[in-house]
């Protein structure tokens, strides 16, 4: 772990480390060998209270900023992002368990959205309209107040970005919870913003579960919400938001079929699917999981594309070096991928490839959360692995 990210990950309320009132942690494992790598603030209403106190005291100063002011801020705060980007996908690597090149990916990609977002003096420009003699029309842009934001654990730098830096641009304030199981990455982006200038109690972390994301929802200081995640649980965000009347952004996840026509470019598509399907170990909305191949005029199957894809993927190795393929992201995500593998197998699939055989086969992967790229040939469209999303290699 790097020097600057404490073993310890508490709150960051108002500039500063703040314990949690409860005095609870959790562990935080490695997915690369199921080791310990530190332990994360278990917060309670309480602290979140706290957090969004810090927010809306901040709000008033922070919102009298001009826009220019504040993306100026922000454009120092995407140089210093760049500066750190090995440290930060470092970070990733060792809580998130990607290869090094999709961890800088998921820096540089986040990174983009901070740059943006210091375009927002241009493109948050309001404008009035007279529409009659006596009635002129006018539309601007006006900071809501403090905005939370509950993100997962696959993309630990670039999904947060999604909505930090606009939102903070815009004269809004923020109260992040990030994944209980990648908190390391946005503790030391917080200190980044702080770094930058962004004053205290602008930016605030709240580390947990359940209980801190319920109270960040509830709380009557929080005037909007963002959430990715699971589609269940966007969805109970979602309504729990509209029965507040809050404004809210609930993503969640997806189901991505590819479809191959018989004149398809063998190699290309060989390569394409692969990387698709299991970069990232899967573990992203917008892997495509369901390969659809049509018949050849003369009746046949595509046996060459179904050849070439799994040569491409035999050639895969396990690990978190560049190309290659790292674990899940804990024992219950591993579960639930191999479940949906033995419920195919028992419906009636062929298990072309089996990724099973990647955990604990080697002395290096003993402990961690290892599956390797999986291949199921499917009979039925009714097959749960056809229409739910799996989230892993598959």
């Amino acid at each position: 772990m790097t020097n600057s990210v404490p073993r310890l990950i508490n709150n960051f309320i108002h500039g500063k480390q703040v314990i949690p009132s409860t005095s609870k942690y959790l562990p935080v494992h490695s997915p690369i060998d199921s080791s310990i790598i530190a332990s994360v603030a278990l917060s309670s209403k309480a602290d979140v209270d706290d957090a969004v106190q810090s927010a809306q005291t901040a709000f008033h100063s922070w919102s009298a900023l001009t826009t220019k002011s504040r993306a100026a801020i922000l454009l120092k705060f995407h140089a210093l992002v760049k500066d750190n980007s090995h440290e930060l996908a470092q970070l990733i690597v060792q809580e998130n368990g990607k290869n090094f090149t999709e961890a800088l990916a998921d820096v540089a990609k986040g990174n983009e959205t901070v740059e943006y977002a210091c375009s927002m003096p241009q493109l948050c420009q309001g404008k009035t309209l007279r529409v009659s003699s006596a009635v002129t029309c006018e539309d601007r842009r006006d900071a809501l107040g403090v905005v939370a934001s509950i993100v997962p654990f696959n993309f630990p730098f670039m999904v947060p970005m999604w909505t930090m830096p606009i939102a903070l641009v815009m004269g809004n304030t923020i109260v992040l919870k990030p994944s209980e199981k990648v908190p390391l990455t946005m503790y030391r982006t917080a200190e980044l913003l702080k770094e930058a200038g962004v004053p205290d109690g602008v930016v605030n972390l709240v580390q947990g579960g359940r209980e801190a994301v319920e109270s960040l929802i509830d709380h009557p200081d929080v005037r909007a919400v963002t959430f990715v995640g699971s589609s269940p649980i966007a969805k109970l965000v979602s309504d729990r938001c509209h029965s507040l009347h809050k404004r809210c952004t609930a993503l969640g996840g997806a189901k991505n079929h590819l479809v191959a026509l018989e004149d398809c470019d063998i190699p290309d598509t060989a390569r394409d699917v692969v990387v698709s399907a299991f970069g990232c170990a899967g573990q992203r909305c917008m892997a495509a999981s369901v390969l659809l191949t049509t018949k050849k005029g003369d009746g046949g199957s595509q046996q060459e594309l179904l050849g070439a894809i799994m040569a491409k993927a035999k050639s895969v190795e396990r690990g978190t070096g560049p190309g290659q393929l790292g674990p899940v992201i804990d024992e219950h995500s591993f579960n639930k991928i191999t479940t949906y593998i033995e419920e195919a197998e028992k419906s009636g699939a062929k298990i072309l490839m089996d990724g099973r055989s990647w955990n604990n086969s080697e002395p290096e992967s003993s402990g961690g959360n290892w599956i390797g790229p999986t291949i199921i040939q499917h009979s039925s469209a009714s097959d749960a692995a056809m229409m739910e999303e799996i989230f892993g290699p598959v």
